[in-house]
């Protein structure tokens, strides 16, 4: 199986939809925070690996938590996970913390104060 192909498409959306059911609403560690998310998922086509990227809504300590909780907690993931989706395969799961939303705010923040001091010195 390729790793673009329809197939592996197919089953990336579906352990990204059933990873995020088992982490909203089964998961009961209190390291692992309320407003995470799974944002994409990348299972290897060989199915042995997959690669889960997660944001988490809060600061660096919540992050550290978070994926810490996941990491103990990923016995019992893929056993859920073999149970609800029909693999030959359950891959084995790496959870990697996504910075992108994180990174588009700062950026984002960089740019109005660059504006905002640039406007001021045309005033």
């Amino acid at each position: 199986m390729r790793k673009n192909s329809v197939k592996n498409i197919r089953i990336n959306g579906e352990v990204q939809r059933v990873l995020a059911e088992i982490i909203r609403g089964e998961l009961k560690d209190p390291r692992i925070s309320p407003l995470t998310s799974v944002v994409s998922v990348e299972v290897a086509p060989d199915l042995k690996t997959c690669k889960a990227w997660i944001s988490v809504y809060g600061d660096e300590d919540a992050r550290k938590a978070t994926i810490e909780g996941l990491k103990s907690a990923e016995g019992y993931i893929r056993r859920e996970l073999a149970g609800r989706i029909n693999l030959r395969n359950t891959p084995e799961i790496r959870f990697i913390v996504d910075q992108s939303i994180a990174y588009g705010v700062r950026m984002s923040k960089l740019i109005d104060e660059v504006s905002k001091g640039q406007s001021g010195e045309e005033s």
